[in-house]
């Protein structure tokens, strides 16, 4: 199939089949004699399911990380996983610092909103 057929099949463009292979979510597509690509079936099923995912509201980020477990095999499936828990647990971290953050924000402001009622501005904290 060429890339207007399958852009076609799964109603995207040509240039975000070229963005799936380029960033690894589509394994590279074999070319035929004029350079063009030349997609046989297991591309296009990689297609399909990036779509379907894609569609499903699966972050970019986390598709590249789920075909590399499928490109590299069960070996590195283990060190993958301790990896993407790693990035959870610092994400994590980063969330519980928003939240403070927003705390104090939030503090700030019904002390200023209090103070315009008032007019007197006091901190109990």
């Amino acid at each position: 199939m060429t890339i207007k057929e399958v852009s076609e099949k799964f109603d995207i463009t040509a240039d975000t089949l070229r963005y799936y292979e380029r960033v690894g979510l589509i394994p590279p597509v074999a070319r035929n004699a004029n350079g063009n690509r030349d997609y046989q079936e297991n591309d296009v099923s990689w297609v399909e399911h990036t779509v379907c995912m894609r569609n499903a509201g699966v972050p970019i980020e986390a598709l590249i990380e789920y075909v590399k477990l499928f490109q590299m095999g069960d070996a590195t499936f283990c060190a993958r996983l301790d990896l993407l828990k790693e990035q959870y647990e610092k994400l994590e971290e980063q969330r519980k610092q928003i939240e403070a953050t927003m705390d104090r924000l939030h503090y700030k402001i019904s002390k200023y909103e209090e103070a315009v009622k008032t007019g007197k501005l006091v901190w109990d904290r």
